[in-house]
């Protein structure tokens, strides 16, 4: 009888604890270790992003091992963006078609379902306060610090330098899954021919809350609400309890810019005046002080694997901006991809990590191009005309031909089209919107001509003629 393999899967947040329901599903005996205390028992969860944007390839990841109906119970559907005009003006941009929608879902929450799903599973052992203070990736070995951990960082893993026990293990694969700052995969950057890059953006975030107001929601429920300002942006998804959480994206230095109470209310005022009664002056004033804005990284690395030993996914093997909403999404579908490659290769490690670097790492890449991408649709191109005819237009050709056109979100957010052929299929897409709707403008243009000339022949009145054109093209973009 062959001999049961083991994992040891580092780090227990969303990613870690879905991997370890599908290893277990795969009959590996799961070893999971969690640098914090059990964030099930703990009153606050320091560092993270309360909510998070949950579509197609996280409920295809959550749905193979049986937990999409549970998620979905607990989230809420966000059909369009909700753009909030300087001037107070709301316009919803549908995302896709009327029944197409993301979900806000809490980051706790789903952590926790994620931890008691993956705890009652046979053969998983989870070990929270096990911080990895060193590891052989070709031998499989890993080294633990157990020790009581702070809840005073911001990810809950400052240790006493003191005391405490080390443990080591040795495992048949090492899954790291310990996210942007992942300590595996640090030491995967010692080796040979690894590449790795990283990429602070100038522009880093703060949340604040919008409140319950007599009960109910302070905005529109089924929307992810954008204020965008060109070169920065708030955004607000709903939570459960009524509430929303706002997120400030900025630059740093107009971050630093603010330094007082009054200085938060005068920038508020002049660049987000319909936010402010929502929030509450005061609750404004003391929030924005109270944690320092953070800072946002994108990842990018290959291989993911080391031998038939050590593979990273999730953040620690594509940390993105959070833009695309795909973060979340794009680790889930790793445990995915990664679980199909193991059903196609019949669990054998040797062929199984090698082809997820091979299959993954082009798809990880491109998503983290596009969440750049997106941050510039989100704070500025939603402002456009030309974009939301753009919009129009795609989705007019998307619906006479929906198997040959699709638009680029649509594809990202709805669809499991891999992340590369998403980029390669948007391109050819956009050359061929753009030059239909340059010959469009270009045949109105004639006509217009034609019909100025008629105007004068017949002593029409030419303001008439222009006003026609103008209300075709505003009715265009109703």
């Amino acid at each position: 009888m062959e001999k049961q393999k083991s994992v040891a899967v580092v780090g227990g947040g969303l990613v870690g604890a879905m991997n370890a329901c599908y290893l277990s599903s795969r009959g590996f005996k799961v070893d999971l270790y969690e640098a914090r205390q059990d964030i099930r028992t703990m009153e606050i969860v320091r560092g993270r992003s309360i909510n998070l944007a949950l579509s197609c390839r996280g409920r295809q990841a959550l749905k193979k091992v049986g937990l999409e109906d549970q998620v979905v119970e607990d989230g809420i559907p966000m059909y369009a963006r909700m753009i909030h005009d300087l001037n107070g003006t709301l316009r919803p941009i549908p995302y896709g078609k009327s029944d197409q929608y993301i979900m806000s879902v809490d980051r706790r929450k789903l952590n926790e379902t994620l931890l008691t799903a993956a705890e009652e599973r046979p053969d998983v052992t989870l070990h929270f306060q096990h911080k990895l203070i060193s590891c052989d990736l070709e031998k499989g070995k890993l080294s633990f610090k157990i020790a009581p951990a702070h809840d005073d960082d911001s990810r809950g893993q400052v240790y006493e330098r003191n005391g405490g026990a080390d443990v080591e293990v040795t495992s048949d694969l090492i899954m790291g899954n310990d996210g942007a700052y992942s300590a595996i995969r640090k030491h995967m950057v010692k080796r040979p021919r690894f590449n790795y890059s990283q990429e602070y953006i100038p522009h880093g975030y703060m949340e604040l809350t919008v409140p319950p107001h007599n009960g109910e929601f302070a905005m529109a429920i089924n929307y992810l609400h954008i204020w965008p300002r060109n070169e920065y942006m708030m955004i607000a998804l709903p939570n459960q309890d009524k509430s929303f959480t706002l997120t400030l994206f900025m630059p740093f230095d107009m971050f630093d810019q603010i330094k007082t109470g009054d200085d938060v209310m005068r920038f508020f005022m002049e660049k987000f005046p319909d936010s402010v009664p929502l929030i509450g002056e005061e609750s404004l004033k003391e929030t924005y002080f109270k944690l320092p804005p953070l800072p946002l990284v994108s990842v990018k690395c290959s291989p993911y694997h080391v031998l038939d030993k050590a593979v990273i996914m999730g953040d620690a093997a594509h940390a993105m901006v959070p833009f695309y909403g795909q973060g979340m999404n794009c680790g889930f579908e790793d445990c995915l991809v990664f679980d199909e490659i193991m059903e196609e290769l019949g669990n054998d490690l040797s062929k199984v990590l090698p082809e997820f670097s091979v299959v993954r790492s082009p798809d990880a890449h491109a998503i983290c191009d596009l969440a750049m991408y997106n941050y510039i649709e989100m704070r500025e191109s939603v402002n456009s005309r030309w974009f939301l005819m753009r919009k129009k237009v795609d989705a007019c050709l998307h619906a006479i031909m929906p198997r040959v056109f699709i638009p680029l979100y649509t594809m990202v957010s709805f669809s499991r089209i891999r992340y590369h052929v998403v980029i390669n299929k948007a391109r050819k897409q956009d050359v061929l919107v753009d030059n239909s709707i340059q010959a469009l403008m270009a045949l109105t243009a004639v006509g217009g001509g034609y019909l100025t000339a008629v105007a004068i022949s017949r002593n029409f009145n030419i303001n008439s003629i222009t006003d026609w054109f103008h209300n075709i093209a505003d009715q265009i973009l109703k």
